[in-house]
């Protein structure tokens, strides 16, 4: 991967309080990333609940926080300050967390290292923003100054003229294969189904791995590009590092804070309960009834609600965490979802990166209790890195959006070419069926299978 120079540099205390925003057309941002896709830190984060998408390129800092993480986002953004009209995101930090970001929140989680780092922080002062729905699109330009800002903004707009890369035709894989057998996992749901019924825990979160490498003339942007053409997610996101790559498919919010009325308000979308599409209108239907009317998948719902419920108080005023919505449905290209949502303000100076760090990882793919459930999983699993982390972004009013890293490529580019790693998993609780736990990560895994080979 070619890296480029960074933007004009700033201190890294900055407080980076003007914006400059120009309209521009609409233009599809996936098409308009394929330009320099294989630039260290492009990055790409397509349609959450809000609709809007970005593409950012060039960060002027990066960083690695070792120790503790608590005031690393902060000295990236400096003082809050108030946005104005425009996208929700108008620069700032894309962060990427590693599920072992958590041994360093709390010391009797699991420790394992990937080589994957903990955490990443970039600040991208300036991007490019669309929002299909409204067909709308912005250069977005953040610094000191307004000169600055508005310099950083069309030197994004000049980012539309680049050449555009065409995307790769034919099988991206040259080889994938599971690294644990039917059998093998199936065994692993059994024993923690032992475990449940023991008492130790009430729900753990079982992935396992596919493994495999790219084809010779693929690259990690041309998973990227085809699973957002076969199989859109509400969190898709792309994200280069040096030497690595990931390519996120995820339907799911981790966080989302807002400032509001009253101060910061923060939402999580926890996913439970899962079943696969039909194969032809009245089967889907019918799959989609089972699911709503399962108590297996309600109780697995609901034990994560009561679990991301008690991890926003942590963060919260009192009496303002609520559940707006329970057990509803959700469908995506190979599969319907039973999710959740969880809604709390912040107390008086608590932030979007306390909450964030208060409920890491998210409990939706660990289970409960949260540590027991995690040492149950570090039994059956190797460390997972980006897996079941999170990738957000966190801007300078304080707003925060974060995704659950499922349905996610970790990608690292050795002197053979890309290896890749994605895996699939679900919740665990005391009348889980090992085999059916089984099919449940295969049809989770479908579409990646199917971007990479042309076949689920």
């Amino acid at each position: 991967m070619r890296s480029l120079p960074a933007t004009d540099p700033i201190p890294a205390s900055a407080d980076l309080a003007c914006v400059a925003l120009r309209a521009t057309a609409w233009a599809d941002p996936v098409s308009v990333a394929s330009a320099f896709a294989d630039e260290v830190h492009a990055c790409v984060l397509l349609s959450g609940a809000d609709g809007w998408s970005y593409v950012l390129r060039r960060p002027d800092r990066v960083l690695e926080p070792s120790g503790d993480p608590a005031s690393a986002l902060a000295s990236m953004l400096g003082a809050p300050v108030s946005l104005g009209d425009g996208p929700p995101f108008q620069g700032g930090v894309v962060g990427l967390a590693a599920y072992e970001l958590s041994a360093r929140l709390e010391p009797t989680a699991p420790q394992g290292r990937t080589g994957w780092p903990d955490l990443v922080l970039l600040r991208y002062p300036a991007l490019l923003a669309f929002h299909e729905g409204g067909r709308r699109a912005f250069a977005v330009g953040r610094g000191p100054d307004a000169r600055c800002a508005a310099a950083r903004a069309d030197a994004a707009l000049s980012w539309l003229d680049v050449p555009r890369r065409r995307r790769s035709d034919g099988v991206l894989a040259r080889s994938v294969a599971l690294a644990t057998t039917d059998a093998d996992h199936a065994a692993a749901v059994a024993e923690t189904v032992g475990r449940i019924a023991a008492g130790e825990i009430f729900q753990a979160n079982l992935a396992r791995p596919w493994r495999g490498r790219l084809a010779p003339h693929a690259r990690p942007f041309d998973l990227f590009a085809r699973l957002a053409a076969q199989s859109p997610a509400g969190y898709a996101a792309f994200l280069n590092l040096p030497g690595r790559a990931l390519v996120s498919n995820s339907p799911e919010r981790f966080l989302s804070v807002r400032p509001a009325a009253g101060g910061l308000w923060a939402e999580t979308h926890p996913i439970k309960g899962t079943r696969p599409r039909g194969s032809d209108a009245a089967s889907d239907a019918a799959l989609a009834d089972e699911l709503r009317a399962s108590p297996k998948d309600r109780a697995e719902n609901l034990m994560i609600v009561d679990l991301m419920r008690n991890d926003l108080a942590r963060t919260s005023a009192p009496g303002t965490v609520v559940v707006p919505e329970l057990f509803g449905l959700e469908s995506y290209a190979n599969v319907h979802h039973l999710v959740s949502r969880i809604r709390a303000r912040l107390a008086p100076g608590r932030s979007a990166w306390d909450a964030f760090l208060a409920a890491f990882p998210p409990g939706s793919v660990t289970g409960a209790p949260k540590l027991q459930a995690m040492a149950v999983i570090a039994r059956h699993e190797p460390p997972r890195g980006p897996y079941c982390g999170s990738l957000f972004w966190a801007g300078a009013d304080g707003a925060l959006e974060a995704s659950v890293l499922i349905r996610t490529v970790s990608l690292i580019e050795e002197s053979a070419g890309w290896a890749f790693e994605a895996r699939a998993g679900g919740g665990v609780v005391a009348d889980s069926d090992p085999a059916a736990e089984t099919d449940e990560t295969a049809a989770k895994m479908g579409a990646i299978l199917k971007a990479l080979t042309g076949t689920p």
